[in-house]
Order: structure tokens, then sequence, then C-alpha cells
């Protein structure tokens, strides 16, 4: 299970690195920090990316995460991701 969530996290990243998919990846990551977001409409927007029952299960459990964090660890969340998306590195993206 574990598995197959750390390959679901390298192929949203390698999805964007072709050149079509940064802004999948950025719904993604709000999508998964929003408790606004259930987790059904969670699994739902990314269904192109699921393939069996497995990855499901760790889409669910990645977003369980960021449901029980507190909001100050969800706003120092999206604060990692904007300094992320706007270094040097990943610019030329």
């Amino acid at each position: 299970m574990k598995l197959v969530m750390v390959l679901m996290l390298v192929a949203l990243p390698l999805y964007c690195y072709a050149g079509s998919g940064c802004s999948v990846l950025g719904k993604a990551v709000e999508d998964g920090i929003n408790t606004n977001v259930s987790m059904a409409e969670y699994i739902l927007s990314l269904q192109e990316f699921i393939d069996d029952e497995d990855t499901a299960n760790a889409i669910g459990e990645l977003k369980q995460c960021f449901l029980s964090q507190s909001n100050e660890t969800l706003d120092n969340f999206r604060v990692m991701m904007q300094s992320i998306y706007n270094s040097p590195q990943c610019a030329l993206y």
C-alpha cells in the first residue's frame, strides 16, 4: 500500500515535468489540503489516475492525512508548496 502511495506521488510530478500536468498537480495538492473538499470529491477529481482499488485507497489515505492536520499545519504546507513552485529549480517548468 505504501509503495502505491509513493508511486502515485512520483507519477504526478513526472506528468507535470512532461509539460501537460502542472495544473493537474497544483489542483491535486490544493484539493488535498482544502478541508472543504470531501474525500469522495478528491478521489473523483483524480479518477483518471486511479487504476485499481489499492490506488484509490492510497489517495484516500493521503487525503485523510491532510484532513487530520490543524489549519496552521495546512497553511504552512501551502506556504511550503508555493516556495517549491516558485523556486529557481521549478521556474523552468
